[in-house]
């Protein structure tokens, strides 16, 4: 379709409470409909914990949450979880189709500040999601800070970020979702949580959803709770691209 209603839920998490998290957004979605696309934060089980893996839900029920929430909202849904593999622990974004399939995608860089480097195995590669006739390119929090990462390749038209980005940088956050949405010449979401977490760090939420020339249409009001909606035109970013063809200069060796 030439159109995409999305969906992002800015929404304060309970640390470590995988059930409570899941009751929370149950209200949420129970009045979402018409939407193709139905984004969550970071870590949305737990909150950005090193300890989550250890204790958090098992990824088959995580899974099975988002895939009755896709199955009745009729929408792709998704955001990271902290999942405990037989390889180790990982930060994995899934989104989940309303027939059931699964798409996962681990974070690749790791916030080293934290120590997350140290209780999360690193993603090898990233994805690309086909949905509806968009290609959708699922993304963490500090992979945002990676421009050639999510370089677009002429291989996506939008790009999501899931979040626990603290407030003292909301400005960061903002400013690089700005940037990745026009550097690239695609559609760009961001969601992040906000309220306090277990280490009593606090997160302003600024969820955006940004257009290829770099334009807001939707923003989270900073420390509240926010369900923003847009309709995204996947012809106008066509005709934009073809326009203005910036992309067409990228430097080859990125790639």
């Amino acid at each position: 379709m030439s159109t995409l209603n999305l969906t992002v839920l800015q929404q304060p998490l309970a640390w470590m409470e995988g059930e409570a998290n899941l009751r929370h957004f149950d209200t949420l979605l129970a009045g979402l409909h018409g939407r193709d696309l139905i984004v969550l934060p970071e870590m949305f089980t737990t909150g950005f914990a090193m300890e989550a893996a250890k204790s958090s839900l098992p990824e088959a029920r995580v899974a099975e949450w988002l895939h009755e929430k896709a199955r009745t909202a009729d929408a792709l849904v998704g955001g990271s979880a902290a999942i405990q593999t037989a390889d180790g622990a990982v930060n994995r974004f899934l989104l989940v189709e309303p027939n059931g399939r699964v798409h996962r995608y681990d974070k690749r860089h790791l916030f080293r500040m934290a120590d997350e480097h140290h209780h999360y195995l690193a993603g090898s590669r990233r994805e690309i999601v086909e949905w509806r006739g968009w290609r959708i390119l699922p993304q963490v929090c500090y992979d945002l800070r990676f421009p050639v990462f999510s370089r677009n390749r002429n291989d996506y038209d939008l790009a999501l970020y899931v979040a626990n980005w603290p407030a003292p940088r909301a400005a960061h956050w903002q400013a690089l979702l700005l940037a990745r949405a026009i550097e690239n010449q695609a559609w760009v979401a961001g969601c992040n949580r906000v309220g306090r977490d277990g280490n009593d760090h606090h997160y302003s939420g600024d969820s955006r959803i940004i257009n290829p020339q770099g334009d807001i249409v939707a923003a989270g009001e900073p420390h509240q709770p926010a369900v923003l909606h847009a309709e995204l035109s996947l012809e106008a970013l066509r005709d934009y691209r073809q326009r203005f063809p910036a992309w067409r200069d990228a430097d080859a060796f990125y790639f």
